[in-house]
C-alpha cells in the first residue's frame, strides 16, 4: 500500500521554460537530453540552462538513450521507429512499425547496449478503447523480441539492484511493476512493486539506493517511493508533471519535465513547458549506459 505519511517536501526551482511539452530525459556528457513531443525537437541543455536544437523528429520524439558507442536515439513516436542521430542526421535503427500496436514511447538501455522499449498499445490519440501491451528488447546486433506482456500502458524504465531487477510504470494501472532480469536481458516473475494509488506514473528513474523517483502526471507531483510503496519524498511541479532524471556534476539534481499551463493550453500548443530542479540526497545510479558520467537508460 502507498505510504504518503511524512515524506521529505521539496520545493523545486524553474530551470529552463518556453517547451510545448518534455518528455524522456537523458542526463549524458554533462548535459540534458530532452524530447520537445508536440513541437518535434530534440534539444540538449547545458547546466546553466542554455539549450541547443540537436534535431527535428518530424513524427514526435519521446524516449531517449545512447547506444555503446555514444551515438543518441530517439523513440519517432507517430511512425514507430527508433531513430539514430549521427552528424545531425537522424536515420532508423529500429522499425517497429509492424510489432508495436501504439505510438512508441519511452525506452531504456541497458549496459551492455540493448534497448528496452514500450509503446501505448492502442489508438490512444484516435480515442481507441485502452489495450494492454508489451515491452520489447533490442538486441545490439538488432534482433527484436518481446520482454513482458499484457501491460497497462507502459512508460518509464529504470534498472535497480545490480542489474537484476527492471521496474516499469503502468500509467493506467497506476503501479510500479517490477521484473527478475537474467544476464542476457530476459524479463520474469512480474511483482507488484508498488501500488501509486490515485497518481499516474509517465516517466521514472533510479538512485544509488535502488529508490525510483516517479513523475505522477495526473497530480503534477514527483515521489520517491521504495519497494513495497513507502514514499520517503515528494516535490510538487505543477499542473502536470511527464518524466524525470537524475543527474548534474553529483547525480543529486532531479530534473523535472513539467507542463504548467491548463489541458486546453497544452491542446492549443501553449509554450507552457517547463524543467524544474530539485536538490536530492541520493544520487543516480551508476550503470553505464544510465549513471551520472556516461548518461542514462532511465526514463
Amino acid at each position: 500500500m502507498l505510504n504518503i505519511n511524512g515524506p521529505k517536501d521539496h520545493q523545486p526551482k524553474l530551470w529552463a521554460e518556453d517547451f510545448i511539452f518534455l518528455e524522456g530525459p537523458r542526463w549524458h556528457n554533462d548535459r540534458l537530453w530532452v524530447s520537445d513531443v508536440f513541437d518535434k525537437k530534440l534539444f540538449t541543455l547545458d547546466s546553466d540552462g542554455s539549450r541547443t536544437l540537436e534535431c527535428e523528429v518530424p513524427h514526435r520524439p519521446s524516449g531517449i538513450g545512447f547506444l555503446r558507442d555514444g551515438s543518441p536515439i530517439v523513440a519517432s513516436m507517430q511512425d514507430r521507429k527508433i531513430m539514430r542521430l549521427v552528424d545531425a542526421e537522424l536515420s532508423v535503427h529500429v522499425d517497429f512499425s509492424e510489432l508495436a500496436s501504439g505510438d512508441l514511447n519511452d525506452m531504456l538501455v541497458d549496459d551492455e547496449g540493448r534497448i528496452y522499449v514500450g509503446n501505448f498499445g492502442y489508438d490512444f490519440h484516435g480515442g481507441a478503447p485502452k489495450a494492454p501491451t508489451n515491452v520489447h528488447i533490442v538486441e545490439p546486433e538488432g534482433a527484436i523480441r518481446v520482454a513482458a506482456s499484457g501491460l497497462e500502458f507502459p512508460n518509464g524504465m529504470a534498472i535497480i539492484n545490480g542489474g537484476r531487477t527492471l521496474v516499469v510504470a503502468e500509467t493506467w494501472a497506476s503501479r510500479l511493476t517490477a521484473f527478475n532480469r537474467a544476464s542476457d536481458g530476459s524479463l520474469s516473475k512480474p511483482r507488484l512493486f508498488a501500488d501509486l494509488r490515485n497518481l499516474q506514473p509517465d516517466g521514472i528513474c533510479a538512485d544509488t539506493a535502488d529508490g525510483i523517483w516517479v513523475a505522477s502526471y495526473n497530480t503534477g507531483e514527483v515521489v520517491r517511493v521504495l519497494e513495497g510503496g513507502h514514499v520517503t519524498d515528494r516535490a510538487l511541479c505543477g499542473r502536470h508533471v511527464s518524466a524525470c532524471q537524475l543527474g548534474g556534476p553529483d547525480g543529486k539534481t532531479l530534473f523535472c519535465c513539467a507542463y504548467l499551463g491548463t489541458d486546453e493550453d497544452l491542446e492549443a500548443g501553449k509554450r507552457h513547458g517547463a524543467i524544474l530542479t530539485v536538490s536530492v540526497d541520493v544520487p543516480g545510479r551508476s550503470f553505464a549506459t544510465e549513471g551520472v558520467s556516461r548518461g542514462s537508460g532511465e526514463g
